[in-house]
């Protein structure tokens, strides 16, 4: 059969779009199995000023090498789908930032080293921030400590060395900090199951009861006089876990010499902010499915695999049921230490929300939520200086704070980009 001319032109030019397409989709996933993620770069901000983000001023990387101005008044004209382009936060296609207002962030002196999939823990005045991935290829095994009366970093001191490195469940009881299971290593090397804690006066480890399987990133708070872990990822790092375990503590001690099973979560997976508020226990948001080893990979080698991010949210009442909750206003991860407690409301702060359905790349998040514990209500409150995943979050004297995580690319891009160490603060004031 014949073409006509015009619609040769159309086929090849269709053939053309398809494979740019397949080809965009192959680099990703050449990406995230890389062995080293070329947006893992440490960032030095250690100069504090005051920065007030807005839709015609987005906040920039000082580092990044200076936009021309001819080159961003042409991104401006069109997006990808040859639409007029708007300011601000604009993401064609699927997943656009949701609808916030401003907030005036203030930039603090970095943490010592930059970290993703960390941990933190705030006891009074101090952030503790533990561990985590300073590349794919290198993990810290130290502690770094944050004094928000003055603004500084310091008291460093290191970790037992049989630690894992990431994916850590923790919580504190006020002065003790118990250290639950995790990855031990870089990459997507293996779980254990050992289990610690600190005295936070004294700077003094102690081994805990082991948990009785290893977990990544599981649920980890106190309750009612015991230690509860929940979920996370199994041994292979992707397959989600639905178990619940719990240790009866006290003053740093274990009380028990084993682990006792309680009722299961009603959805697996890792990655989840847990806390205990109004002696209610709430597990919010997470994800199924993670990256995994590559089989054979004598580094255990990062290979992607398909994840669900979810908005659930989860109870746990007097007579031990799990009762589903409003959800959170869009899918949410990475949020473990993302949250806090600010005039009985849970604030979370960035997070990774379901992959761009094209592209397939990760989406990053830029919003704070709010969730009203008295209404339970969620609202959206504010954004962040840029969408960031893994933050670890802190509220002192009328301030939000949040340090580290990966960043994205750009106001127009919320692929993860750079490992950074910044610390940022704003004044947040929310009614009871």
């Amino acid at each position: 059969m014949v073409r006509a001319p015009g619609k040769q032109k159309s086929t090849k030019l269709l053939l053309a779009c398809v494979g740019l397409l397949g080809f965009g989709v192959i680099a990703n996933y050449l990406w995230a199995s890389s062995p080293r993620f070329s947006n893992w770069v440490a960032v030095d901000n250690s100069v504090t000023e005051l920065i007030i983000p807005r839709k015609e001023d987005p906040v920039q990387d000082t580092k990044s090498p200076p936009v021309k101005a001819e080159a961003h008044k042409e991104k401006k004209k069109k997006n990808d789908n040859g639409e007029k382009d708007v300011p601000g936060r604009f993401l064609s296609a699927t997943f656009a930032d949701l609808p916030a207002p401003e907030l005036k962030w203030e930039k603090m002196a970095a943490a010592p080293v930059p970290r993703l999939d960390g941990a933190a823990i705030q006891i009074k005045n101090l952030l503790y921030v533990f561990a985590g991935y300073g590349t794919i290829d290198y993990v810290h095994s130290h502690v770094d400590i944050y004094n928000f009366s003055d603004n500084t970093w310091g008291g460093r001191f290191d970790m037992p060395k049989e630690m894992a490195h990431s994916h850590l469940g923790m919580v504190t009881d006020g002065r003790y900090i118990y250290v639950v299971t995790g990855q031990y290593g870089p990459q997507c090397r293996g779980p254990t199951a050992r289990t610690f804690v600190l005295d936070t006066v004294t700077k003094q480890w102690r081994d805990m009861p082991p948990l009785p399987v290893p977990r990544y990133a599981p649920a980890t708070t106190l309750w009612r006089g015991r230690l509860h872990v929940m979920g996370g990822s199994k041994e292979n790092r992707h397959t989600p876990g639905l178990e619940h375990w719990s240790l009866a503590v006290k003053d740093g001690q274990a009380l028990e010499k084993e682990w006792r099973t309680e009722i299961p979560i009603p959805r697996g997976g890792p990655h989840r902010a847990c806390l205990v508020v109004n002696d209610r226990l709430l597990v919010i948001g997470g994800q199924e499915g993670d990256f995994m080893a590559k089989p054979g990979s004598p580094i255990f080698k990062c290979s992607r695999r398909n994840e669900v991010v979810f908005d659930d949210v989860y109870m746990l009442d007097d007579d031990m049921k799990w009762k589903t909750l409003p959800p959170m206003p869009k899918p949410d991860s990475h949020i473990e230490f993302a949250w806090a407690v600010v005039n009985n409301s849970i604030v979370i702060a960035g997070g990774t929300t379901e992959k761009h359905p094209i592209t397939k790349r990760m989406v990053l998040v830029g919003e704070v939520f709010q969730f009203n514990l008295g209404t339970l209500k969620w609202s959206v409150i504010g954004k962040l200086p840029y969408r960031v995943k893994t933050t670890l979050v802190g509220f002192w004297n009328g301030w939000l704070y949040f340090t580290s995580g990966q960043r994205d690319k750009g106001p127009d891009d919320p692929a993860p980009r750079k490992v950074i160490g910044d610390m940022w603060r704003t004044k947040l004031k929310l009614n009871p």
